[in-house]
């Protein structure tokens, strides 16, 4: 019988074992009696139930049993006491009924329990409560009888429902692990044949199991089991016989060392299930590893080849490579996994267990190592190819906007946007052919690459791939460097042209300058080229520069006049039929004419100013001698080419057009005016001397004349 089973009627306390012992060391068995009816049956359960409790060398020494009928009628006392003798007739050695004080002193002697003691087989007393002390010690009786023994019934019904759970679960799971672990031992052989329940789990949790009879033992080796010493307080004596007489303690002490025997090795036959059940998950998982990257993982790397035709499809072949290796990912982090635990299981493994695991550890990592080598070779190629293409791009879009430029009409404004335009060209063809030399190197690379993606790479022949792949890197570097062939063609045709403008611009840019020339010549002609001279001398001097500035003019009219016909032979080359020499002619021939005019009149007026001035000389010069006289004619010549110059300097150039220009300013001519009339009076004083002398001569002439008569 459990206590779990009649629990609600244990806890009524119709009948305890408070752990009190008489004089005999017999155990004390107390029946309160309550004001309410007690049910004889429930009680004979308890009773049967608290009796089944002791060691039978504990009952052999008797029990006392303490009826309490100071609650309760004399009728329900008689009653109980002689149930006593049919449920434990034997092992009750005293019954000591408690009596209320003078209540049933006329109705025991209608019964008395003591005659009767043959019959009933053991001793009925009647005893007050405070004359109990006469057979039992007080420190074996409760405090309702004036003892002082503590006692808590429902601490002790909880501990006996603990000790008995314990009991119950302890030895049921003995069993279960025995069992277990023999047929473990009995399997481990032949690992091949082990049975489907091999990994059976026992029905209690061994941890639990072991922690609750730990505290219970704890509970035991602090007090005694019924609950003498708890519950209550600590009012009792260290007296406590009770725990080895009911065994509590030592059973918990033999289940425990026997279940911690079953238990370790049921913990080492857990260890050898866990480790086999690891292997064969890491077993499974290495197979799913190996199938996938050698299956589809494969299939997928077989069906990519291509290295596209452009930047754009070689751009969606590295997006497709990187799904292919976010896939990938996913099982080579399994990989990583799945290695660390292998490490771990060789470092702590079994000898038996090394070489599987080895030959695993070894599949799954060559597997992954050639799987991950064919991906990353892969995305070199199709890197490599985006770069060749990317470059191929751009070099196209170079040699198109380079091909824009040289056919393009060059119309640039001056020889400086021509060397600009023309040191541009050059950049753009520089860029192009290091671009070229780019997309050869990358080309190279490629090729190289694509070459040895040989039959072993996929596990299949990749010859007629690779061919097409081939064809098409050679057929784009063909392609660029026939475009920039053309190019060069082209350049060095448009350099050609391009310089012959510089000439032509520059020959325009002289002749231009050549007019500026002639016209500051002309100007210089007109406001500094004034002065006469004061005689002869000086007019010859005068002369011989203006020959000389004259001459100076006509080479930079020459010059000029050759530059433009340069002009029109590089325009005739250039095939420039909107450029010729525009007014630059007529300017040159104009300025020149009108300079050609000016240097006339200053040449007519120089040699005018020379003969002037050597008539005057020689008036001046020859007259002064004493007595030498000059013929009239002479005098008359300065005083004729004197009143023409004076009237030449009053008459302004006429250029060709009809326009007028004076030398110099109006001062300037007044002082060479002045300058001339200064001589021809100095000459015109000098004739009338020579007439005065000549008049002087005929006078005396004509008083000598009569007297040498």
């Amino acid at each position: 019988m459990e206590a779990s089973t009649i629990l609600p009627v244990l806890k009524k306390k119709l009948a305890f074992l408070s752990g009190g012992k008489d004089r005999r060391s017999g155990l004390i068995l107390t029946i309160p009696l309550c004001t309410e009816q007690t049910s004889m049956e429930e009680l004979s359960s308890t009773l049967d139930y608290l009796l089944s409790i002791p060691s039978e060398k504990c009952k052999a020494r008797g029990f006392t049993v303490i009826v309490d009928g100071r609650k309760s009628q004399w009728n329900v006392v008689k009653t109980v006491v002689l149930m006593l003798q049919n449920v434990i007739p034997a092992e009750v050695s005293l019954v000591c009924v408690v009596k209320p004080d003078e209540f049933w002193d006329k109705k025991v002697t209608h019964f008395c329990f003591w005659k009767e003691k043959d019959r009933l087989g053991f001793e009925v007393i009647l005893v007050s409560a405070n004359k109990l002390t006469r057979y039992i010690e007080p420190c074996q009786l409760t405090d309702e009888f004036g003892g002082s023994l503590q006692y808590d019934h429902m601490d002790w019904v909880n501990k006996r429902l603990v000790f008995e759970k314990f009991t119950k679960e302890s030895t049921s799971l003995l069993d279960e692990l025995a069992v277990i672990n023999e047929n473990e031992k009995a399997s481990q052989p032949d690992k091949a044949s082990r049975p489907s329940d091999s990994n059976a789990l026992p029905s209690f949790d061994p941890e639990t199991v072991l922690q609750t009879g730990h505290e219970l033992l704890s509970e035991l080796q602090q007090r005694r089991f019924n609950g003498s010493e708890g519950g209550g307080g600590g009012g009792g004596t260290a007296w406590s016989p009770m725990d080895d007489e009911l065994l509590a303690q030592p059973q918990v002490m033999k289940l425990l060392d026997s279940l911690r025997e079953q238990y370790t090795k049921y913990q080492e036959v857990c260890r050898q299930r866990s480790k086999r059940s690891q292997l064969e998950e890491i077993q499974t998982k290495v197979m799913q590893v190996v199938n996938w990257l050698e299956g589809p993982g494969t299939e997928q790397l077989r069906t990519q080849w291509g290295i596209g035709d452009s930047i754009r499809a070689s751009q969606a072949l590295l997006l497709k490579h990187e799904e292919i290796e976010s896939q990938h990912s996913e099982w080579f982090a399994v990989y990583v996994e799945l290695n660390q635990q292998m490490a771990a299981l060789l470092s702590a493994g079994d000898d038996e267990d090394l070489l599987e695991l080895k030959a695993l550890q070894q599949q799954l990592s060559d597997v992954c190592y050639r799987q991950a080598s064919q991906l990353e070779f892969r995305q070199n190629v199709l890197q490599s190819a985006h770069d060749f293409h990317g470059t191929a791009q751009d070099l196209s879009q170079q040699l198109d906007g380079l091909l824009g430029m040289l056919c393009a009409d060059v119309a640039p404004a001056d020889g400086a946007a021509i060397q600009q335009t023309l040191k541009h060209l050059e950049e753009k063809l520089k860029s192009v052919e290091g671009a070229l030399q780019s997309l050869r190197e990358k080309g190279q690379v490629l090729l190289e690459q694509i070459s040895n993606q040989s039959s072993w790479f996929y596990g299949k022949d990749m010859q007629i791939e690779n061919k097409e792949n081939i064809d098409h890197i050679h057929s784009i570097m063909e392609d660029m460097q026939l475009r920039k062939q053309r190019c060069e063609d082209m350049v060095d045709v448009r350099r050609l042209k391009m310089l012959q403008m510089v000439q032509l611009f520059k020959c325009e840019e002289d002749a231009s300058q050549a007019v500026e020339w002639l016209g500051e010549l002309l100007d210089a002609l007109l406001k500094t080229h004034i002065r006469l001279g004061d005689d002869s001398q000086e007019a010859k001097v005068l002369l011989e520069k203006h020959r000389k500035f004259v001459d100076v003019a006509q080479s930079t009219y020459d010059y000029g006049r050759q530059l433009l016909q340069a002009t029109v032979v590089l325009c005739q080359s250039l095939r420039c039929t909107t450029r010729s020499s525009g007014d630059t002619l007529p300017r040159l021939n104009r300025v020149w004419k009108q300079f050609t005019v000016t240097a006339d009149e200053r040449q007519h007026r120089l040699d005018m100013a020379s003969t002037f001035h050597t008539a005057a000389d020689r008036v001046l010069k020859e007259g002064s001698e004493p007595g030498e006289l000059l013929d009239v004619e002479v005098f008359e010549e300065v005083e004729t080419v004197g009143k023409a110059l004076l009237d030449r300097l009053t008459i302004p150039v006429i250029f060709p057009d009809g326009s007028e220009q004076f030398f110099g300013s109006p001062g300037d001519m007044a002082s060479s005016a002045e300058n001339i009339r200064d001589r021809m009076k100095l000459v015109e004083d000098k004739r009338l001397q020579q007439e005065e002398a000549e008049q002087l001569q005929e006078e005396v002439a004509l008083e000598a004349g009569p007297d040498e008569s």
